[in-house]
């Protein structure tokens, strides 16, 4: 049987691409089809089970816990993970986003919420990353429609331009000081729904947060971190990012371009 189409461009518009770089992220509407959430969902769900470590009961957990089951790199452990995390049409979106000739895969991460699962703190992704600039983007897949009870992803509009939380990761500090600042500078808050087949891009530096999941189901969700495919690694400067570094980049020198094995270049412009 043939592959779903996970490669052919989508059709991303002007405006869509301004709107992302105003706005620090966009959600696109049927950028995967249901054939392709059908084919790909599953076997994405049975791999987050077989390699997730995380068994405490959710009330027995911390607070970045009981967010979500998180588990990456899985494309490293299944091929038809890996098939999908290489998809041209998502990378391309990426790039064309960022405004870049190409990128480079940083990872990926499956972000499991739980029926049960607790908030998402206010968070900006870079923090945690070991990078020379801020030309990154997170895709975030949904896996199945994520409706208001599922916990959708929110994001602070314009807030990639924002500086003050950056030093913070995902916490109970983070969720208040951030949300503190976002409405006492005004950023609107956007946590709308997410239909079947729609993924939203986000700039690292962009903060977001996600409510709980009161749903009775799991709310599935696939991410894939892009970067420039010239992006450098910096000296990390803190304990997270040393993580990433020995976890995504162990084989880079710093100040080189970030082309080790587990960084591989997904989409190049023709």
């Amino acid at each position: 049987m043939a592959k779903p189409d996970i490669d052919s461009p989508y059709p991303l518009t002007a405006d869509q691409i301004a709107r992302f770089r105003r706005d620090g992220y966009v959600k696109l509407k049927n950028v995967l089809s249901a054939d392709v959430i059908e084919h790909y969902g599953p076997i994405i769900t049975s791999e987050v089970y077989r390699l997730n470590t995380m068994h405490l009961p959710i009330e027995q957990r911390d607070t970045y816990s009981k967010a979500f089951l998180q588990v990456g790199n899985i494309w490293t452990k299944n091929e038809t993970v890996k098939e999908f995390c290489w998809g041209q049409r998502l990378a391309r979106l990426a790039a064309e986003l960022l405004g870049v000739k190409g990128v480079r895969m940083y990872h990926d991460q499956a972000l499991y919420k739980e029926s049960g699962g607790g908030v998402t703190p206010w968070h900006a992704d870079q923090y945690y990353w070991p990078l020379s600039n801020a030309n990154t983007v997170t895709a975030w897949i949904p896996l199945q429609a994520v409706p208001m009870e599922m916990g959708p992803l929110a994001f602070a509009k314009g807030s990639h331009r924002f500086e003050d939380g950056r030093d913070l990761g995902i916490s109970d500090e983070s969720e208040v000081r951030i949300g503190r600042s976002m409405k006492e500078h005004n950023y609107p808050l956007d946590d709308t729904p997410f239909d079947l087949g729609e993924v939203s891009f986000h700039y690292g530096w962009t903060f977001h947060r996600a409510g709980p999941n009161v749903s009775s189901k799991p709310r599935a969700v696939m991410t894939i971190i892009y970067m420039d495919e010239d992006m450098r690694l910096s000296e990390p400067s803190s304990t997270a990012r040393e993580h990433d570094r020995r976890a995504f980049a162990a084989d880079v020198e710093i100040g080189a371009v970030i082309n080790g094995k587990m960084t591989p270049v997904i989409y190049h412009a023709a």
